[in-house]
């Protein structure tokens, strides 16, 4: 039986198990957090500042994510601790974030919200396919070769366009591409883009090199 004194050695274990690389992959996460944050500001205040920072919030994200893996591999850090951690922090910064964003730029409608419920679906199955494929992916070379479907961080190509829709002032009522009504319910033609995006992203044949 644990002793409670053991509990406190635990965390500590933990904490020096976390290497720098782990640190840059924290701030990838809580770049997607305040990417939330700021997508439901907007939904109440309707600034344009508080838009265009959660969007500018994903590329953020992926420089910390780019500098992570970077660092890791130069420090020789690789950890499964590390892997979880970035698998984690890429759902939200990737998968939450621009979700959260696509609903406050006007994507409300009950096609829309399969179509954000989708991608991020589709986002979270992408990592979780990774996490347990990599070692057999990397053969003898050590390293994976290749990405099965697109990396959830292209999905930083769909903030980019939803803020050049708010540059352009195409949200809410006039949000890019217009509305259409199916079955009843709303669907605006703007959130195919994510629907697209999930798709790629669990495509098993679509085999993309990893730099």
């Amino acid at each position: 039986m644990a002793r409670a004194s053991d509990k406190p050695r635990k965390h500590f274990s933990m904490i020096r198990g976390m290497h720098l690389a782990d640190l840059f992959t924290l701030a990838n996460a809580a770049c997607g957090v305040a990417g939330v944050f700021l997508a439901m500001a907007y939904v109440g205040s309707h600034s344009l500042a508080h838009f265009f920072a959660a969007a500018c919030l994903t590329p953020l994200a992926f420089g910390f994510d780019v500098i992570d893996g970077r660092i890791a591999r130069w420090r020789h850090t690789h950890s499964a601790l590390g892997r979880e951690l970035d698998s984690l922090a890429d759902v939200i910064s990737f998968g939450v974030a621009p979700a959260a964003l696509g609903y406050a730029a006007g994507l409300q409608g009950a096609w829309d919200w399969a179509a954000l419920v989708y991608f991020v679906c589709c986002g979270v199955s992408r990592l979780a396919r990774y996490n347990v494929t990599a070692e057999q992916l990397s053969g003898t070379a050590g390293k994976v070769a290749y990405f099965e479907g697109t990396p959830i961080p292209t999905s930083i190509v769909l903030t980019g366009v939803l803020a050049l829709a708010a540059w352009n002032d195409r949200l809410g009522q006039n949000i890019l591409w217009g509305v259409w009504s199916l079955g009843g319910a709303e669907l605006h033609p703007l959130s195919l883009l994510f629907v697209v995006s999930g798709t790629l992203m669990i495509s098993k044949t679509l085999h993309i090199p990893k730099l």
